[in-house]
């Protein structure tokens, strides 16, 4: 019974070496010398004119939330739409509410000026 789950822990094992190993390598065989220049706060080739803690403005925050929430849209959107002519009639207007109601968050977000820089 566990053979069925062995392709399963191979691909896990896989991802994770993928993804730490490179890490542990450049640790491991990296060069470590390090100086005041490379330890020094870097901006655009220029010295740093003020405090990397401050705070950003709320609106940006605001923006990249709305943009994950309509890029998720997006990602909800693909394969329904691949799989509509399976799906039936029940699907699409399951769809329609589902846009319906970012419409109405996007409406409102859109008049309560979240979408105004300045």
């Amino acid at each position: 019974m566990l053979d069925n789950y062995l392709p399963i822990l191979i691909f896990i094992l896989v991802g994770i070496l993928v993804g730490v190993g490179p890490l542990v390598l450049g640790y491991l065989l990296g060069p470590r010398r390090p100086d005041s220049e490379k330890d020094s706060p870097y901006e655009c080739g220029f010295e740093a004119f003020e405090s990397a803690r401050l705070k950003f403005d709320v609106r940006y925050y605001l923006v990249a939330i709305l943009f994950i929430i309509f890029d998720l849209e997006i990602a909800f959107l693909f394969p329904w739409a691949v799989a509509l002519g399976e799906l039936g009639l029940f699907a699409f207007w399951a769809m329609v509410v589902f846009l319906g109601i970012l419409v109405v968050g996007f409406v409102y977000e859109w008049k309560k000026g979240a979408l105004e820089w300045e």
